[in-house]
């Protein structure tokens, strides 16, 4: 996600947010970007991963629901951020990412086993 009002023109990495918890990007904080630039911090990836793929979520969630990574209404179990009602990740975008950071070392980032 965009900060709002910025300059498309002339954007800067803290223009840019996790779509879960609207913090920006920076070079300490790994990020994977969605479709249409959306994106989701090492930090919120932990938690969706634990909760979705380590304890095996499937919570409820209102019908018509998307991920806002892939875009797509998803009938698997979806995470919904803890501070930004209403948006939610898919399961397989959820797998995906932890795939892609676990791929860059340089990010540090590995997936939570507990």
């Amino acid at each position: 996600m965009q900060r709002e009002g910025v300059d498309p023109e002339s954007m800067s990495p803290d223009d840019f947010l996790c779509d879960f918890c609207a913090r920006p990007w920076a070079e300490d904080r790994p990020m994977v970007e969605g479709h249409r630039g959306s994106i989701v911090c090492g930090r919120c990836l932990t938690v969706a991963y634990a909760e979705l793929v380590l304890s095996k979520l499937d919570a409820s969630r209102p019908d018509g629901t998307t991920c806002v990574l892939c875009l797509e209404e998803r009938t698997e179990a979806m995470w919904e951020s803890p501070v930004r009602e209403g948006v939610f990740a898919c399961r397989r975008c959820v797998k995906q990412s932890a795939g892609v950071l676990v791929k860059d070392a340089e990010s540090g980032w590995k997936k939570p086993t507990a």
